[in-house]
């Protein structure tokens, strides 16, 4: 019996979702690295391979419930189980604004990828996720989820005009909260990281964080003990408030 652990990190191929998967490969685990582009995720698994790290591609279009269907099936049939899950996969789409300004069809696509996505990818590889006993859910949310601190009229959160993004973020938070809920006692923990704005496509190249730092937080409830929390949102100077 393979004793490795498995983890799965959707959006794999670049920033933040590439880092997770390289710090969980640095921690000794087998990472799938999932993406939407099947072209893209290979150069990032050649390069992750390259630096000697067990990494291995998964096609995989959050969006696309045959495809996620597909790669549960593969998981399923190579390794049996899976000992993490992290749901990194996201958009903030053009024409993302404020709520007085927000197009339909972009709230729709930002929620399809993640919230409706997100959800569904969880159901899809959760039987594999019992089958590890005690296995870890991390999904990627953001301080711009925060009622507390966007509310704030001084909190630089509430000049941010993103109103799909932070929604859809929000909702994450919830499915974090009643997911950890409903898995109590089955020894699934499931939380929710902000990785702050980092260097990336999503963040800015020009943010202050790099996606190594921003990754290290999921990393870190990647692996909790059996008696870490769950159902919580955490930043990496600790929880953030709601």
């Amino acid at each position: 019996m393979n004793t490795t652990k498995i983890a799965l990190v959707t959006g794999a191929n670049k920033g933040i979702g590439k880092e997770i998967a390289r710090q969980l490969g640095q921690a000794g685990f087998t990472v799938l690295a999932a993406a939407r582009d099947q072209e893209r995720g290979q150069l990032a698994v050649k390069e992750l391979v390259a630096e000697g790290l067990d990494v291995v591609g998964v096609q995989l279009d959050v969006t696309d419930q045959a495809s996620v269907r597909a790669a549960a099936g593969w998981v399923a049939a190579e390794y049996g189980r899976l000992d993490v899950l992290v749901n990194n996969a996201a958009i903030i789409p053009a024409g993302d604004t404020a709520v007085s300004e927000v197009e339909a069809d972009v709230l729709r696509s930002t929620f399809e990828t993640n919230v409706i996505g997100l959800v569904g990818v969880t159901q899809a590889f959760l039987p594999l996720l019992r089958n590890a006993g005690e296995a870890r859910i991390v999904n990627l949310s953001s301080a711009l989820a925060s009622f507390a601190l966007v509310g704030d009229r001084w909190s630089r959160m509430s000049t941010v005009l993103l109103f799909a993004y932070n929604a859809s973020k929000a909702a994450v938070n919830m499915a974090t909260v009643m997911l950890a809920n409903e898995l109590r006692g089955t020894g699934i923990l499931v939380n929710a990281a902000d990785p702050g704005q980092c260097a990336t496509d999503m963040g800015g190249l020009d943010s202050p964080r790099t996606a190594a730092e921003g990754a290290a937080v999921a990393v870190r409830l990647a692996t909790l003990d059996a008696d870490g929390p769950t159902g919580h949102v955490y930043a990496e100077d600790g929880r953030l408030p709601w």
